[in-house]
């Protein structure tokens, strides 16, 4: 290869420092720092070379040692249970939106629904000095944040509530959502009404479940457990649930599915059976206008959930915000038309 198409050596790990600036520029490190930090006192010709280095060699101003002085590092960490969940999308563009515009940078990472990764993830993010964390729990204790929290990393749980140690939650109101939703159904006339949910150690899951429970008995309708099944939300588990639930001689005449991903199954075993059957799902999701008929749905507002958070968390961090207390949500049903079809015996 000629000399002149050569590549330069590799310089990975070795950033320009202001050093390097400084002696392109032909000025003093203090003057580089002043420009850098945009302090007065330089002239615009000066500032000038010194911008025209800056961008010639890459620099990029090394945020550590303001750390040490201000003690902040401007970032926060958010722990979501699953970065593919489509629930968690306008919740973390909240969180991160509060987070610009106090200047600070957000960090999130997913627990993939394990305590243990939720607690590997969190610790080390605190291990990397974000100045708060927003937290969609996994576990069900959370005791391992005290000392965190004590140091002053403020610390703000979303979605469900943290367990074993008294924290800041923001929350939907899920029991009363789907209370609502349950009683729409019993509404068009449905007293057989199938639930499917999740996991029963979720808290949303646990809550949702019994809004289902006080529905049915709100009406005075008898709730036999082949119309209960909670668990992994995986398609195998649901589609079983509720194959069960529509089988047998006398099947349910309603769902009521616990969450976006349940629903999804649902709706394919739905559209396998010629008997229509109602359904009303916890939590929106896109296309649900589209399908025939359009998905009924009880709507969470994730972006006010992640929104309220933040907001908590730069409330904690500004000092202006000591005591720990729990907010709910309300939700909204959102009526399309599979939960306003009536029994079809």
């Amino acid at each position: 290869m000629p000399e002149t198409q050569r590549r330069p050596e590799s310089r990975y790990g070795n950033r320009p420092t202001m050093k390097d600036v400084a002696a392109r520029a032909g000025v003093g490190l203090k003057t580089v720092s002043r420009v850098v930090n945009g302090e007065p006192g330089v002239t615009p010709e000066t500032e000038r070379r010194v911008q025209e280095s800056i961008d010639a060699l890459g620099f990029r101003r090394n945020d550590s040692a303001r750390v040490l002085r201000k003690g902040r590092t401007a970032s926060i960490g958010l722990v979501l249970e699953d970065l593919a969940d489509p629930f968690y999308g306008p919740l973390s563009r909240a969180v991160e939106e509060i987070a610009r515009a106090h200047g600070a940078l957000l960090i999130n990472g997913s627990s993939a629904e394990d305590p243990d990764r939720e607690q590997e993830l969190a610790l080390a993010l605190c291990a990397r000095r974000v100045d708060g964390l927003v937290v969609i729990p996994a576990g069900d204790d959370h005791r391992y944040l005290e000392p965190e929290i004590r140091a002053g990393v403020a610390t703000v749980f979303v979605d469900r509530p943290a367990g074993g140690i008294d924290a800041d939650c923001v929350l939907s109101d899920n029991f009363g959502g789907a209370r609502a939703g349950v009683a729409h159904l019993v509404a068009q006339g449905h007293r057989r009404i199938g639930f499917i949910g999740d996991m029963p150690r979720i808290h949303t899951a646990a809550e949702r479940l019994r809004g289902y429970r006080a529905a049915m008995e709100d009406a005075g309708i008898a709730v036999e457990d082949a119309w209960m099944s909670l668990g992994a939300t995986d398609p195998a588990r649901v589609r079983r649930a509720a194959e069960e639930m529509l089988s047998g001689d006398a099947p349910v005449t309603a769902v009521f599915s616990g969450n976006n991903r349940v629903t999804v199954t649902v709706i394919r075993v739905l559209a396998e059976h010629t008997r229509r059957t109602a359904l009303v799902a916890f939590d929106d999701l896109e296309l649900a206008d589209l399908l025939q008929p359009g998905v009924t749905v009880v709507a969470q507002d994730a972006a006010a959930l992640g929104r309220t958070a933040a907001e908590r968390l730069f409330r904690q961090l500004d000092g202006t915000l000591l005591v720990p207390e729990r907010i709910e949500l309300p939700t909204r049903l959102i009526t399309r038309g599979s939960g306003e079809l009536p029994p079809a015996d």
